[in-house]
C-alpha cells in the first residue's frame, strides 16, 4: 500500500481565536471556506467539492483550540489519515495562526500546500483577515 506523508503549515491570521474557532469547527463556518458544502451527522462529516465527496469522522475537539478529522474508507471505516486545524496564539504578541496537519502523497504533496494555501486564503477573506 503506497503511504502518504504528513505534512505541517502555519498561516498567521488577524483574528481572534475565538472568531477563528467557529469556521474550523462547525459545518457551516467549514461551508464557507472549507468545502462547497458540509453535512454532520453526529461525529460523521461529508465534504462536498464540486463532483467529489469525502466522508470524515470527528475525532478530536478541544473548544477554542483545534478540531481533528479522521477520512474514512469507502466502507465509512477509519483509514490511517486524518486533517487537524489548530489554533496557536502566541502568548505575548498574541499574534495568531492557523497551524493545518495533512496528509498526502508524495507526488501530490506541493499540490496539496498550494490548496490548503487557497482555502485558508478564502478564510482569511471571508473572516475580514485578507
Amino acid at each position: 500500500m503506497i503511504s502518504k506523508l504528513r505534512y505541517e503549515l502555519e498561516f498567521p491570521i488577524n483574528s481572534s481565536p475565538q472568531l477563528l474557532y467557529q469556521y474550523i469547527s462547525t459545518p457551516s463556518g467549514l461551508q464557507e471556506w472549507f468545502a462547497d458544502n458540509v453535512n454532520s451527522r453526529g461525529e460523521f462529516y461529508t465534504f462536498e467539492w464540486d463532483d467529489s465527496q469525502e466522508n470524515a469522522r470527528l475525532i478530536s475537539k478541544k473548544s477554542g483550540e483545534k478540531i481533528r478529522f479522521k477520512w474514512l474508507d469507502e466502507n465509512n471505516k477509519d483509514t490511517e489519515y486524518f486533517f487537524e486545524l489548530r489554533i496557536l496564539e502566541d502568548e505575548i504578541t498574541k499574534d495568531v495562526s492557523l497551524m493545518v496537519v495533512d496528509f498526502a502523497l508524495e507526488e501530490e504533496l506541493e499540490e496539496s500546500r498550494q490548496l490548503w494555501t487557497n482555502q485558508v486564503s478564502d478564510l482569511k477573506h471571508v473572516i475580514g483577515s485578507a
